[in-house]
C-alpha cells in the first residue's frame, strides 16, 4: 500500500530534508546538491542527465562571475564531489533531470523540484526549529527560506517510488532538479533543451506559500505574476567632494534617484503590478564623489501586457536617471517567469486520485497566490505542445514568511506532498493491476 511506503520512507525523507538545510547553494552553485541528488538517483537505476546535458548552458540568466563559481567548485572538490560530476557542472551548469522509461505504453508525465537557496543569513534562535535540532545552515549568509530543501526531498521520494514500483508502472517520467529558481534564472536552460516537448502531463509545487493545515493541499494556483529581473550598472567619475566636486559624476547620486522613481510607476488599471529594489551598492568613502554603482531590482504584472509595461517604465527611469546625472547605464536582464496557467480539468482528477490517501485530508480546487515562478516556462511549453500542467501547494502552518531568517515548514508535509504525487502517478499514469 501507498501508506506503507510513504511511512517506511519517513525516516529518511526527513534525513535528506535536514541534511540538504544544512548545506545549502545558491542558484548556479549548486554542486554539492546536485551530486547529492545524483548519486540517489543513480543507485535507483534513473537515466540521469547531469549539467550541461541538463540545459542549454547559452539560455542561463544571472550567473555569478567567474570568480565565485570557481571558489565554489574547490569546495565541491573538498566537499567529496568527484572530478567526473564536477566537469560536467563547470561554470555554474548545475542541475540535473532524471528519466525512467518503463517500456510500457503510457504518458509521459513531467515533475519539476527546485534545489536553490537563498542570499539570507539564517537565524540561530534557539526557538527556531532548525537551530534547536542542530541542522541550521552551516553557511554564511546561504539558507533554504523557501523550501527548496523540502521540494528536493520530495522529489528524492517520488523517485524511490518510481524505482521501486516500475513494474506496476506504465509510461515514461521524467523528473527535473532545477537549479536557480530564485530570480527566475533556471528554467528557461532546462526549457530549451526540450526536456517539456513531448510531456503529457506536468506537475510541480510548493510548500507553503499561505498558511494552510497539514494534510490540506490545493491543485491550482492562480496569480503568480509575470516577472523581469534586471542587473543595473551606473558609472560616472571620481572626483576629490572637497576641493572638485564639479568634475565628478555621481552615480550614487544616479541610483538612488533611479530607485526613488522606480516606485513611483503608476499602478495598471487592468491588474496588479510589483516594483522592488533589492539590493544598492556604491560609493569608497566619504570625500569621494561615487565613480559606481550597483543596483539589483525587479518588476511584476498580473498578465504578459502588465508585466512588458512595468517592464519599459522601469528601464526607461533607470536611464533618464543616469542622463540626469550626466553618467552611463548599463542594464542586464537577469531573470525572467510567465504568467501561471494551470488546466482546471486536472482539478477533478486529482482530487479523485487523492481520494484514497491516508495523508491527503483536503483537496482545495484552487488558492490564489502571489509572487513569480519560472516553473511558468515549463508550464507554457507543456502547453504549446498540446501537454497540460498544474501547480500545487502543500499546506503548512507559517510563522514567519518565505524569505525570512526564522522560516521553517512543518515536516510532516514532507509526507503529504510525496504521496500526493504518488497518488498522481497511480491514478494518472497507467497503473497497472
Amino acid at each position: 500500500m501507498t501508506c506503507n511506503f510513504v511511512k517506511e520512507l519517513s525516516p529518511r525523507l526527513i534525513e535528506w530534508r535536514r541534511s540538504l538545510h544544512a548545506l545549502p547553494e545558491l542558484g548556479f552553485m549548486e554542486y554539492i546538491t546536485t551530486y547529492r541528488i545524483g548519486k540517489e538517483l543513480e543507485a535507483l537505476g534513473f537515466k540521469l542527465f547531469v549539467g550541461r546535458d541538463a540545459l542549454d548552458e547559452e539560455s542561463r540568466m544571472g550567473v555569478p562571475p567567474e570568480s565565485e563559481l570557481k571558489t565554489h567548485e574547490l569546495k565541491a572538490l573538498e566537499w567529496g564531489v568527484e572530478v567526473s560530476w564536477l566537469e560536467q557542472m563547470r561554470g555554474g551548469n548545475t542541475g540535473l533531470v532524471a528519466i525512467w522509461d518503463t517500456g510500457k505504453k503510457g504518458d509521459h508525465v513531467g515533475f519539476r523540484f527546485d534545489i536553490d537557496a537563498l542570499p539570507i543569513n539564517e537565524s540561530l534562535d534557539s526557538k527556531h526549529f532548525p537551530a534547536k535540532h542542530q541542522f541550521v545552515s552551516r553557511e554564511q549568509n546561504v539558507m533554504h527560506a523557501c523550501g527548496h530543501d523540502g521540494h528536493t526531498t520530495i522529489g528524492l521520494g517520488v523517485a524511490h517510488y518510481i524505482a521501486t514500483h516500475h513494474d506496476h508502472l506504465a509510461g515514461r517520467f521524467t523528473l527535473l532538479f532545477q537549479p536557480a529558481e530564485e530570480g527566475g534564472r533556471g528554467a528557461r536552460a532546462m526549457v530549451a533543451k526540450g526536456w517539456l516537448d513531448d510531456v503529457d502531463y506536468f506537475y510541480s509545487g510548493h510548500i507553503g506559500i499561505q498558511t494552510l493545515p497539514v494534510g490540506t493541499i490545493a491543485a491550482s494556483t492562480p496569480g503568480f505574476l509575470a516577472s523581469t529581473k534586471y542587473n543595473a550598472y551606473f558609472k560616472g567619475v571620481s572626483s576629490h567632494a572637497g576641493i572638485n566636486p564639479e568634475l565628478g559624476k555621481n552615480a550614487l547620486l544616479a541610483a538612488t534617484t533611479a530607485a526613488n522613481n522606480l516606485y513611483s510607476i503608476p499602478r495598471h488599471h487592468d491588474g496588479v503590478t510589483r516594483v522592488n529594489v533589492g539590493r544598492l551598492v556604491a560609493g569608497s568613502g566619504r570625500n569621494i564623489i561615487p565613480e559606481d554603482s550597483y543596483m539589483e531590482i525587479e518588476v511584476r504584472g498580473e498578465t504578459v501586457e502588465i508585466a512588458e509595461y512595468m517592464a519599459e517604465k522601469a528601464t526607461r527611469i533607470l536611464q533618464a536617471a543616469a542622463d540626469m546625472h550626466d553618467v552611463t547605464c548599463t542594464i542586464e536582464p537577469v531573470g525572467l517567469t510567465e504568467v501561471v496557467v494551470c488546466n482546471e480539468e486536472l482539478i477533478p482528477k486529482i482530487t479523485e486520485w487523492c481520494a484514497e490517501s491516508e495523508y491527503v485530508k483536503e483537496v482545495l480546487p484552487s488558492v490564489t497566490v502571489s509572487g513569480s515562478e519560472d516553473v511558468s516556462l515549463m508550464m507554457n511549453r507543456v502547453h504549446k505542445h498540446g501537454g497540460k500542467a498544474t501547480y500545487m501547494l502543500f499546506g503548512t502552518k507559517l510563522d514567519h514568511p518565505h524569505h525570512h531568517p526564522v522560516f521553517d515548514f512543518q515536516e510532516e508535509v514532507l509526507l503529504v506532498a510525496v504521496d500526493t504525487f504518488i497518488s498522481i502517478i497511480k491514478g494518472g499514469s497507467g497503473l497497472i493491476d
